[in-house]
Parts: structure tokens; C-alpha cells; sequence
């Protein structure tokens, strides 16, 4: 707002006419003059409630299996596939953890027996769940929208928990590779064979140091330790189940060495939804 503070009047007697300046400036308004307003709190994005709305959710819950290698699977029409066999052993449900409690819905499952070296903390979970103590444990989110989601503790969980024909996918840690270069851990191409390269065939070459800002900029791919990172295959096709010998056959392959134990849910792009898009149906 502007108001006038200040004026002058000057006789022009060259002119006998009377000219009148005015002379103005911004006025701020005291604070106390303004009504005090409570306005509602911003809701913050990185809550873990809010966190978990916007991720990809399953009805159900998954389970462990133990990767045992890779066979040729045929089909009925003749085909073969490469296919990988994974053991379901003893996988049972140790509890529950509910939106109140931890912001989010999940299911904990718990796979492979394990009779010694049981730390005191987790043999009290199992006691209270009446199941035996087990190797691998871990938690598998849920929407939470639906009960059944929430299978009661103490249930097994078999290799028929899944339907021949869906589509899983299979998390696991990657082989590990150890300290590789840029040619095997980034697929670079590698200098010339000839040509007056010497002793330098597989490395990277230039880095860019002949460019504005003349320097490495981070993030640069080089040689270093390769594999032995979480990695998830998605949408593998489940062949063959057999809930009594507990196996599981996946088309094609998945990350992890032999023996490896490796989690295996739904396909979350095929069967998830976001809570955040259910609400809006």
C-alpha cells in the first residue's frame, strides 16, 4: 500500500500557477496489525505411512526357497527350456507386523530348520509362533486391504503356494565376481590390437581429461568389485510345482549361486497395485 507522507507547494510565479508535488513510499504493516492464522501441518512425503502408499503392494506374502541349479525342462509340445529348480523347505509364517504399529502392513516368513546356535532373541519370536527355529527369516509387504492377506502364524507354506503358469519374481544376491575390469564388468569395447597400442588392450582409455571441466567426474564406470549385489528377476514363469518334495522349477534362470537362498513373491507388475491408486478406484 501506498500512502502520501510528504508534500510541497512551490508558487511558480513565472507562470502564476500553483504546482503541487507529492512524494510517496512503500508502508509496511505491522505484524500486530494481522490476525493470527493456524493453517493444518503440510503432510510429509518421506513418512514411512506415505512412504508406503506410493510402493507396488501384493495381496499375499511370499516365501524363501534354496536355489539348487539349472536343468532342461520339456514341454508337451516338444520344446525345451533352461529352467531352474528351487527347493522349498520348511516355510512357515513367524508373525505379523500391522500399519498401526510400523506404518506398514507385512507378513514375516521364516524358511530352513535350525536346530543350534539360536540367538536367544529370535528363539523367543519362534516360541511364541510354535514353529521351530529358522536359518532365514525375513518380511514380505502387504497392502493389507484384504485379511486373507494376513495368514495366521504357525501356517507351511508349500512349493503349490504358487500355480503352474504365473508369473513370479525371484530376489537374490549375484554371483560374486571379485575385482573385475571395465571390459568384463561394463562391457567396454577395449583399445586396439595393434597400431601402436602396447600392454593396454583392455583398459578403458581416455577418461576425459581433455574436456571442460578437464577432470573425472563422479560416477565414472571403471574397473572394480564386481557382482555380490541384491538383484531381482522379474516375471519368471513357474513350470512345475510339486508341494510334497517341495519343488519349485522357474523358467530360464535367476541371481544367485547354487545353494543360495533366494525370495520369491508374485509379480509385483502384474499383480501389485499402490494403495495411493486403489483409493482413487
Amino acid at each position: 500500500m501506498f500512502a502520501p507522507i510528504n508534500s510541497r507547494v512551490i508558487n511558480n510565479l513565472g507562470r502564476n500557477s500553483l504546482v503541487t508535488f507529492t512524494r510517496s513510499v512503500a508502508q509496511i504493516t505491522s505484524i500486530h496489525a494481522i490476525t493470527s492464522i493456524k493453517t493444518e501441518p503440510s503432510v510429509k512425503q518421506h513418512t514411512v505411512e506415505e512412504g508406503n502408499k506410493r510402493k507396488m503392494l501384493l495381496e499375499r506374502p511370499g516365501l524363501f526357497g534354496i536355489k539348487r541349479g539349472m536343468i532342461t525342462w520339456f514341454t508337451e509340445d516338444g520344446l525345451n527350456h533352461a529352467a531352474t529348480v528351487v527347493e522349498i523347505d520348511s516355510c512357515e509364517v513367524v508373525g505379523h507386523k500391522k500399519k498401526e504399529e510400523t506404518g506398514y502392513d507385512s507378513v514375516i516368513i521364516g524358511a530352513i530348520d535350525k536346530l543350534k546356535n539360536v540367538r536367544n532373541a529370535d528363539l523367543k519370536k519362534f516360541t511364541e509362533a510354535g514353529v521351530c527355529p529358522k536359518q532365514k527369516h525375513g518380511e514380505f509387504r502387504i497392502r493389507g486391504t484384504n485379511e486373507a492377506g494376513f495368514i495366521p502364524v504357525g501356517t507351511e507354506l508349500r512349493a503349490d503356494y504358487f500355480a503352474v503358469g504365473q508369473m513370479v519374481d525371484v530376489a537374490g544376491i549375484t554371483k560374486g565376481k571379485g575385482f573385475a575390469g571395465v571390459m568384463k564388468r561394463h562391457g567396454f569395447k577395449g583399445l586396439k590390437a595393434t597400431h601402436g597400442v602396447s600392454k593396454a588392450h583392455r583398459s578403458a582409455g581416455g577418461m576425459g581429461g581433455n574436456q571442460n571441466p578437464g577432470r573425472v567426474l563422479p560416477g565414472k564406470k571403471m574397473a572394480g568389485r564386481m557382482g555380490g549385489r541384491n538383484n531381482t528377476a522379474f516375471n519368471k514363469e513357474v513350470l512345475h510345482v510339486d508341494g510334497d518334495a517341495g519343488v519349485l522349477i522357474l523358467k530360464g534362470n535367476i541371481p544367485g549361486p547354487n545353494k543360495s537362498i533366494v525370495k520369491i513373491r508374485d509379480a509385483v507388475k502384474l499383480y501389485g497395485q499402490s494403495l495411493n491408486v486403489l483409493a482413487k478406484q
